[in-house]
C-alpha cells in the first residue's frame, strides 16, 4: 500500500471568504459490490457547504469508488445519497454535472490535441441550451451563449494564471499545467461541489504549492465545496476542514485533521506507527 507523504506545511491557514454551512451532501450506509468483492461497506458521512473535505486511505481503500458513487459512475447496491435535501437515485455523471457536481480524475482526461482555451470551453457544454441547428447556423441564441461562455472561460484562465498558454495545445504542456487546465475545465461547469481525485499526484513540491493555492482560492473565491482524495498528508492537513478515512472499503476515521491524525485505528492502518 502507499505510504502517505509527510511534507512540511505548505501555507498558513487561510482566511475563509465563505462560512461553512449545513450539509450539502449526505451519504448514509452506502455499500458497493462488484460480484463478490466489497468495494464499500456501510459508509456514512456528510459534506458541509463551503468546506474542503478530504478522503484518505491506502490503495484499494475505496476512495475513487466513493467519488464514482457520488457522481453516478457507479450505483451502490445499498444506502442513500442526498444532495441539497434531495435523495439521488438513478444518478449518472451527466445528471450529476447538471445538478452542480463536477469531477476531475487521477489520470488526466483532457483533449490533448486541443488548446487550453478549447479544453476549458468544453466544460461549458452542459450549460448550453442552443440546439444543433442553432449552433450550426450560428443563430442568435447560440452566438449569445458562446460569447457568455468565452467570457466565463477567460475569467477562469485569468484566475488560474494561465493566460500565456491559452492558445497552446495541451499535449505540449508539462504535467502540472495540464492538471491546472483540468481544474479549469471542471470550474467551467460552475460546480457547487467539486470532486478532485488526487489532484497533486505526480507533482513536485512547487507544483503542489501552486495547486494547493488554487484549490483554496476556488473554495474562497467561488465558495465551491471541495471533496478531494489525496495521499500527501501535508496537503491534507493544510487544506482540509475535515477528513474521512477509508480502509478496505470501511470507514475507520472521521473528523478534523488533528483528530484523525491522532486516531489509533488510522495510525495503525494508514499513517504507520513510529519506531
Amino acid at each position: 500500500m502507499d505510504t502517505p507523504t509527510l511534507m512540511p506545511t505548505l501555507m498558513p491557514t487561510p482566511v475563509r471568504g465563505h462560512a461553512i454551512g449545513a450539509p450539502i451532501l449526505n451519504l448514509q450506509s452506502v455499500s458497493l459490490r462488484f460480484g463478490g468483492v466489497k468495494a464499500l461497506t456501510n459508509i456514512s458521512f456528510n459534506v458541509l457547504e463551503h468546506e474542503i473535505r478530504a478522503i484518505i486511505g491506502p490503495n484499494g481503500a475505496g476512495k475513487s469508488s466513493m467519488l464514482n458513487v457520488i457522481n453516478g459512475v457507479y450505483r451502490p447496491q445499498e444506502g442513500t445519497i442526498t444532495y441539497r435535501g434531495q435523495q439521488l437515485s438513478d444518478m449518472t455523471p451527466n445528471r450529476a454535472a447538471r445538478l452542480g457536481i463536477s469531477r476531475t480524475f487521477q489520470n488526466i482526461a483532457l483533449f490533448k490535441g486541443m488548446t487550453v482555451l478549447d479544453n476549458i470551453m468544453a466544460g461549458c457544454s452542459l450549460r448550453e441550451n442552443a440546439n444543433f441547428l442553432e449552433v450550426a447556423f450560428q443563430l442568435p441564441r447560440a452566438r449569445r451563449e458562446e460569447a457568455a461562455n468565452r467570457e466565463k472561460v477567460e475569467e477562469i484562465i485569468e484566475f488560474l494564471q494561465i493566460e500565456h498558454i491559452r492558445k497552446t495545445p495541451v499535449k505540449r504542456l508539462p504535467y502540472g499545467l495540464q492538471k491546472r487546465v483540468e481544474l479549469g475545465r471542471a470550474l467551467a461547469a460552475e460546480p457547487q461541489v467539486l470532486l478532485l481525485d488526487e489532484p497533486m499526484a505526480g507533482m513536485n513540491i512547487e507544483e503542489k504549492q501552486d495547486m494547493c493555492r488554487f484549490i483554496l482560492d476556488v473554495n474562497d473565491h467561488y465558495g465551491t465545496t471541495v471533496v478531494l482524495i489525496e495521499h500527501d498528508m501535508g496537503v491534507v492537513m493544510d487544506l482540509s476542514d475535515r477528513v474521512v478515512v477509508l480502509d478496505y472499503g470501511k470507514k475507520i476515521g472521521d473528523g478534523p485533521p488533528d483528530e484523525v491524525r491522532a486516531n489509533p485505528d488510522v495510525i495503525k492502518a494508514y499513517l504507520g506507527v513510529a519506531d
